[in-house]
């Protein structure tokens, strides 16, 4: 599958500190916007790394958000608020959906969506490894193509997402460089076809 499809197919303690709950709610109640450069791994079942790659994402809460993909080739994700593009250069193809629901069970409804996020997900916190803080995000619809999300949160900083699919394939995301809050222009979420590209869907 293509990085840019695997993502989003089909359409991110103790009483002594927070939990990875805690820190996914003040996350998203401190960050309406945000943007980050990010590194994408994706191992098989046996954990044998099958896919690399990396890029910039930002996102503006609600529904807006956008990952460009720079390698190893360019792709784009962008949702404007009302539908669903993605581009894959090398292919001049570009399928568009309507966001709807479409984000449901995915990273993006957990970093762009509203802040009713139980309203998707099952949230529980996950304990502490590797330094950060986890939680397991675990999608309720069932038009999904991930069984759990986890996020690891560096105190109040996203750091790291692992995607768990049906398939028994694991996706990381490791965020750096990460600013919330910056200024976007509302021209980052927009997405206009190159001329002469496919157009596949509404």
């Amino acid at each position: 599958m293509r990085l840019l499809f695997l993502l989003f197919a089909f359409a991110l303690g103790g009483a002594a500190h927070a939990g990875g709950v805690d820190r996914l709610q003040a996350f998203i109640a401190g960050a309406k916007t945000a943007e980050a450069d990010f590194t994408q791994t994706v191992a098989d079942k046996n954990g044998r790394v099958t896919q690399q790659a990396s890029g910039k994402m930002a996102f503006a809460r609600p529904g807006k958000f956008r990952w460009d993909y720079s390698k190893p080739y360019e792709q784009v994700i962008v949702g404007d608020g009302v539908k669903l593009w993605l581009y894959d250069t090398d292919l001049d193809q570009v399928t568009v959906r309507t966001l709807g629901d479409v984000i449901a069970g995915t990273p993006a409804a957990l970093l762009a969506g509203d802040n009713a996020i139980e309203k998707y997900f099952v949230l529980k916190d996950a304990g502490v490894a590797d330094g950060l803080e986890w939680l397991d995000a675990t999608p309720k619809t069932k038009d999904t193509s991930f069984e759990r999300i986890r996020m690891g949160f560096k105190g109040d900083m996203l750091v790291q997402m692992e995607l768990f699919d049906f398939f028994g394939q694991r996706t990381t995301l490791k965020l750096s460089k990460m600013v919330r809050n910056p200024a976007i222009p509302a021209s980052r979420f927009t997405f206009t076809p190159p001329k002469g590209a496919d157009i596949i869907g509404e």
